[in-house]
């Protein structure tokens, strides 16, 4: 719970910190030492005690109701993510998250196989990368041939840069897995194997340790990405998440147009795939 509750500190501030007086109809004041609102107003909008506020950004075991928390998110002026965000740090969460269980069923390999052109792969929570079928092969060699604990999305993308297919719009697109990462990550705060993952990427980029801080959260769903091939040039999907069991995501790619679909055939016919 120390973890949660440091995670808990560290995000209210941060949402604290982005929200002007003017935002929220109040004087801009002077000698403001920090950015955004100070504590006492953001208690004074929420109609709480500041001393409560304070002991609750400060990571103190309080125990905060879903009223009480409702009324933080509307003056923060939190997003749904962002709301599911702070009731999984706050302890409440409508059920507690479970375990990474890591077991690619049967059903899920079938589905993967009858993707055809269309790359696919099974993830956790963690962004560990699971399964594949040859298409997604073809296109991420690279991170198919990773050590176990290196394939990984997120460790590739912000650690081993090096691949002959990349993402054309590569901050944001690193901004917002790190954000889906961090949504995912308050359901498991208190696991160490989390925690240490953390750490580890981190210590090893700091790009990923400076979005980290930031503190920001997103949640997984459809999205249009430009990918750069070494040889085919640009290749455009379209990316959907389908939740296979608790924990594990079934994610597959979906050229939207003729020069990627060709371009993937060849990539089929051509390559041999790891699997």
């Amino acid at each position: 719970m120390e973890a949660r509750r440091t995670d808990l500190s560290a995000f209210l501030r941060s949402r604290r910190e982005r929200i002007t007086p003017e935002m929220v109809d109040l004087a801009p004041g002077a000698r403001r030492r920090t950015p955004g609102l100070r504590r006492e107003e953001v208690a004074q909008l929420a109609g709480v005690g500041v001393t409560w506020y304070t002991w609750l950004e400060q990571g103190r075991p309080i125990n905060a109701s879903s009223q009480v928390l409702d009324a933080i998110a509307r003056t923060l002026r939190l997003d749904n993510a962002e709301r599911r965000h702070l009731y999984r740090l706050a302890g409440q969460a409508e059920e507690p998250a479970p375990g990474d269980s890591g077991q690619v069923t049967p059903e899920m390999r079938a589905i993967l196989d009858r993707l055809g052109d269309m790359p696919a792969y099974v993830t956790n929570s963690r962004c560990d990368i699971l399964a594949w079928n040859p298409a997604y092969a073809g296109l991420f060699p690279e991170i198919v041939a990773a050590p176990e604990g290196e394939r990984n999305s997120l460790w590739q993308a912000c650690v081993d840069t090096s691949h002959v297919t990349v993402v054309v719009e590569r901050d944001s697109e690193l901004a917002r897995s790190v954000a889906i990462f961090r949504s995912a990550y308050s359901r498991h705060a208190d696991d160490p194997s989390w925690q240490d993952f953390v750490r580890r990427l981190s210590e090893e980029s700091a790009e990923f340790a400076r979005l980290w801080a930031r503190q920001d959260v997103a949640e997984p769903g459809v999205r249009v990405k430009s990918l750069r091939h070494v040889r085919y040039g640009t290749l455009r999907f379209s990316t959907t998440n389908l939740m296979a069991v608790p924990e594990l995501r079934l994610v597959v790619f979906m050229p939207l147009d003729d020069e990627t679909r060709s371009a993937m055939s060849k990539l089929m016919k051509h390559r041999e795939f790891a699997r």
